[in-house]
């Protein structure tokens, strides 16, 4: 028996489960099967701040989490692990959300003839830690996937996975972007921020290997972006969320609509979820949030169909949890973390849906 199968064995699924691990769950970074890397960051977000402290209320929530899945079978036992939570993270993110908040409240004042030598400098120094973060997260998974480890990332907000994506790129010849979201994130240097949280899936499609990005939920977009949807030669398909609720109430069912957001989709997606792609009354505190969206089954169905298309989930992130006043958002956080996760290692094999 070998270290993993022993923990598996001395693990009483029905009892507390291992303080300060996600989920309660046994496994170190050795026996987990996927590893998730924490990415407590906001610099750019552009209304209401708290995502940076997603991470750690996931974490603290995820005890809560039930462990069992009646259709995916001993869904726990792959090994779920989330990487350490940087300290390092919490100053940077607050000197530099700081000077970006200064900058965002110089343009909001409509006062763009004068600039302080202070301000000008800003985006710069913005965009130069944001390299730096999209290194190490690119860094970290590449470390991860060289040990074999299935890789996903917890935000923080939007901009935060770039680094996973490129990753991404760099150990798969080609794949599509499934994008669940309020907003179309297309947007050029946002605010002059190159890395802005409203830019992430414009900077994705820079990457070469992103041959189709897929946009589900979208209800909040600017004329750039919709310009950029329809001159990208189908390289980007959306489907937007009143469209979607149209199509329900003239008589589509959801498995048709999942159906033909499938069929858009190649043969390895990377899933990207903000969970403001969730009706508000779900992440009341997330940063942006915007009337309409999903129920929580209806990504979980969606994703499942994914799998069972036989699509492979290559990697995911799941960004823009504000925890808020009490742990609402991070309940709902851990529990879309835990299916995701568990959804993902059927794709790959390490997981089975239940006959």
């Amino acid at each position: 028996m070998n270290k993993k199968e022993e923990i598996i064995a001395s693990f009483d699924v029905n009892g507390p489960g291992s303080v300060g691990n996600l989920f309660g769950l046994p496994f170190d970074l050795e026996t987990a099967d996927l590893a998730i890397i924490p990415v407590p960051w906001e610099v750019t977000v552009s209304y209401s701040a708290g995502t940076a402290d997603a991470p750690s209320a996931i974490l603290e929530a995820s005890t809560q989490v039930d462990l069992y899945l009646k259709d995916i079978e001993d869904a726990w036992k792959m090994g779920i692990h989330l990487l350490p939570i940087d300290n390092n993270f919490a100053n940077e993110n607050k000197k530099y959300r700081d000077l970006a908040s200064k900058y965002i409240s110089w343009l909001e004042s409509n006062e763009e003839e004068w600039i302080s030598d202070e301000l000008k400098v800003i985006p710069t120094a913005v965009n130069e830690i944001s390299e730096k973060l999209i290194i190490y997260v690119r860094s970290q998974a590449l470390k991860l996937i060289n040990q074999g480890k299935m890789v996903a990332l917890l935000g923080g907000d939007h901009s935060t996975p770039l680094g996973l994506m490129k990753a991404m790129g760099e150990t798969h010849e080609s794949f599509g972007i499934l994008q669940i979201d309020a907003h179309a994130d297309l947007r050029k240097a946002y605010e002059n921020f190159t890395y802005s949280h409203a830019s992430i899936m414009y900077n994705a499609l820079k990457i070469k290997q992103v041959t189709k990005l897929v946009q589900v939920g979208i209800r909040d977009f600017c004329d750039e972006e919709a310009t950029y949807i329809k001159n990208s030669n189908g390289r980007v398909k959306t489907f937007f969320d009143e469209d979607l609720k149209n199509a329900q109430n003239e008589g589509k069912t959801w498995r048709q609509l999942c159906d033909a957001i499938i069929n858009e989709l190649p043969p390895l997606v990377y899933v990207s979820f903000d969970i403001d792609g969730l009706d508000p009354k779900l992440c009341p505190n997330t940063g942006t949030p915007v009337p309409g969206g999903f129920e929580f089954n209806d990504i979980v169905y969606l994703l499942k169909q994914v799998v069972k298309s036989g699509r492979k989930i290559i990697a995911f992130d799941l960004n823009e949890v504000a925890p808020g006043e009490g742990d609402w958002d991070a309940n709902v956080g851990a529990r879309m973390l835990y299916q995701m996760s568990c959804i993902m290692g059927v794709s790959q094999g390490k997981l089975k849906f239940t006959p």
